[in-house]
């Protein structure tokens, strides 16, 4: 709600008169634009706390502290292929880095909603795909969805 009055001021500076306000007004709305744009991918993202643990990205590394199930940590440079499942009527994500290691952090942990922003520092990432494949998986049965792969 904070994007569009954002847009619409600079829409209203824009059109104030001159070619001095239209730039100005034009580069804001462009930048709220484009927050508002990053603002609703990251939605479904924000999750009501249903999982046991803890998610933290801290120093470029994804850290899950399972209350029930095996946590771990993954560097986000380590990463080779993100995927998407459910289990047990839960949606999970299964990071697997290039030595082969798995780590598996359930998509509704406290924290889990600070992995859209760790997601977006991975080359060739879609995070429009990542945000469409997490609100599907929530609606269907068990499945399996490979969100990304390292290029190359």
């Amino acid at each position: 709600m904070i994007f569009v009055g954002l847009t619409l001021a600079g829409l209203w500076v824009a059109f104030k008169g001159g070619w001095f306000w239209a730039v100005i007004g034009g580069g804001a709305a462009l930048v709220a634009g484009s927050l508002a744009l990053g603002a609703i991918r990251r939605t479904p993202f924000r999750r009501p706390v249903a999982a046991p643990g803890v998610v933290e990205v801290v120093e470029g590394a994804i850290r899950y502290y399972g209350a029930t199930e095996m946590g771990g940590e993954m560097p986000l440079r380590d990463l080779a292929e993100i995927r998407l499942l459910r289990l047990d009527g839960r949606a999970h994500w299964r990071l697997r880095s290039l030595g082969g290691e798995a780590l598996l952090v359930p998509a509704d942990a406290a924290g889990a909603g600070a992995l859209a922003d760790a997601f977006t520092a991975l080359p060739g990432l879609d995070m429009g795909a990542v945000s469409a494949a997490l609100a599907q998986i929530a609606r269907q049965g068990d499945a399996m969805r490979t969100v990304w792969r390292r290029p190359g």
